[in-house]
């Protein structure tokens, strides 16, 4: 071999040398990045054991599986849909199935009138004494002994009597259950689904307000919760008052009470579930005085049945309603007496009143901001909470279906997820969508949200902060952590089991 000859071989050699380290250097930073990332978000420091790593590795595959068949084809990506299109469909996911299997902590964000889906209403409606006054624009409901002697455009009826009289019951049924229920294929507006939403609230409120019904009602919800393995709740109610076949109108502490009552006769038959605590809510829309009223009811629940008082909120659209700032010397008075737990920046405006809400809601020391789907739009604010470890209370299917995200890929929850942010899943009012419990909201944001790369770590993880941050006091929370430890272990060895 000449010189020149022997010289270009080695440039040559030297190059394709220097070439491939380059790109090993460069793909060696890339995993790093990649590694980091995986590291710094929600999960990504936890530790599996060796059986936890057994069933990553199993969930991992069935997942990797479900979002290439969607990344590949996605045009059949459902998460890209209505939640009503594929929510039936959700079932027959594998990944979903172990996630309805798993123990998920405690659901931290629920309102108390919209935890049971239509069918059960359906069957309540088959009480005896029920009245309607029933029209194209009203549907009402009472129990009486009597004819009801509230106002009715045509008259109150017994609905036995019209369900007889129909000529097809199953039609009949079926249209009763629309006021029981959201469903719908069609994409709506904010205005127009929230128009409907209230709607359904009325319709169910007025059915469960007669005391047999309620308590059937509550005892029936705990065990839906817990059949999805949800071991704890805080409620969101305004706690009306109940009345009995004969009219008679108990005071709204029996309400306080008559939960009490159904937890504990609960927790007999159920021993491993935590149990139930309430926050206190007022319409957004009521005026200073009868937010005052309200904020001496909780004073009233936390001095006479502290155990089930978790604190206080306002509800409803928060686009439509007046914001905290309103409201402020009540909340003032009441802010060092007890806890906050205020819905914030429920909206996809920026810089408007609802979503600075959210910085009311810090300012005031809320434990917890409900929603927070505005919240990336306000950094300052989002160091605030994460230095202070105040967590978001996220319902993605409530934010899909309430028309404020089309398309749960871009929900603000895997910016959340990304950062390590503290955030729990909770699932809203899933009797008004048909969703279980919490199992939707988990798959929905384990697969549609997070990153392909969120594993069991992840799942675990937020299971783990819904005991963190609730109302539980260190002594609960550190029975939870145990309780929860072992169902989790005994999860995990069944799902090996049930997938090997």
């Amino acid at each position: 071999m000449g010189t020149i000859t022997r010289n270009v071989f080695m440039c040559l050699l030297l190059t394709t040398i220097s070439a491939r380290v380059i790109l090993e250097d460069y793909e060696k930073t890339r995993n790093n990045l990649l590694e980091e990332e995986t590291v710094h978000a929600l999960g990504g420091k936890l530790k599996l054991d060796d059986e936890e790593e057994t069933l990553n590795k199993i969930l991992m595959q069935l997942k990797e599986v479900e979002i290439n068949e969607y990344f590949k084809n996605p045009h059949r990506f459902n998460f890209s849909k209505h939640y009503f299109t594929y929510r039936d469909e959700i079932s027959n996911s594998k990944v979903y199935k172990i996630i309805k299997r798993m123990p998920k902590g405690g659901a931290l964000h629920i309102h108390s009138t919209l935890m049971l889906g239509a069918d059960y209403l359906l069957n309540l409606t088959y009480e005896d004494h029920l009245y309607t006054c029933y029209t194209d624009d009203v549907f009402e409901l009472q129990f009486s002994e009597v004819i009801p002697q509230r106002y009715c455009p045509v008259k109150w009826t017994l609905l036995s009597e019209l369900r007889n009289a129909s000529d097809d019951v199953k039609a009949f049924d079926a249209a009763i259950k629309q006021h029981f229920t959201l469903y719908t294929k069609e994409q709506e507006d904010i205005d127009s689904v929230w128009k409907r939403f209230n709607k359904v609230y009325y319709a169910i409120k007025s059915l469960i307000l007669y005391r047999p019904v309620r308590e059937k009602f509550f005892y029936e919800s705990l065990k839906r919760f817990y059949n999805d393995n949800v071991m704890y709740i805080e409620i969101r109610s305004g706690l009306h008052s109940l009345y009995e076949l004969d009219g008679t109108q108990h005071e709204r502490m029996y309400m306080v009470k008559l939960y009490q009552n159904i937890t504990k006769k609960f927790r007999e038959d159920y021993p491993d579930f935590i149990g139930i605590k309430l926050i206190v809510t007022k319409h957004r829309g009521s005026d200073i005085d009868q937010i005052r009223q309200a904020l001496d009811f909780a004073r009233q629940i936390k001095r006479e049945v502290p155990e089930m008082f978790a604190g206080f909120d306002l509800v409803g659209q928060e686009d439509k309603g007046k914001p905290l700032v309103d409201f402020l010397p009540a909340l003032l008075e009441a802010k060092e007496e007890m806890n906050f737990y205020f819905h914030g920046g429920e909206t996809n405006w920026f810089g408007m009143a609802t979503d600075e809400n959210l910085i009311d809601a810090v300012l005031l020391g809320s434990k917890r901001i409900g929603h927070g789907y505005a919240l990336t739009k306000h950094p300052t604010l989002m160091a605030t909470m994460y230095k202070n470890d105040i967590a978001v209370e996220v319902n993605v299917i409530s934010n899909a279906v309430l028309s404020l995200v089309r398309d749960v890929r871009n929900h603000p929850l895997a910016v959340y997820l990304a950062l390590d942010f503290p955030v729990v899943l909770s699932s809203d009012d899933p009797g008004v969508w048909g969703a279980e419990p919490l199992s939707h909201d988990f798959y929905i944001s384990f697969v549609g949200v997070a990153s392909r790369h969120a594993d069991l770590r992840t799942l675990k993880q937020l299971a783990l902060n819904s005991i963190k941050y609730s109302a539980l006091d260190s002594n609960e929370k550190e029975n939870f952590y145990n309780v929860f430890d072992i169902r989790w272990r005994e999860f995990v060895k069944n799902e090996i089991t049930l997938n090997s």
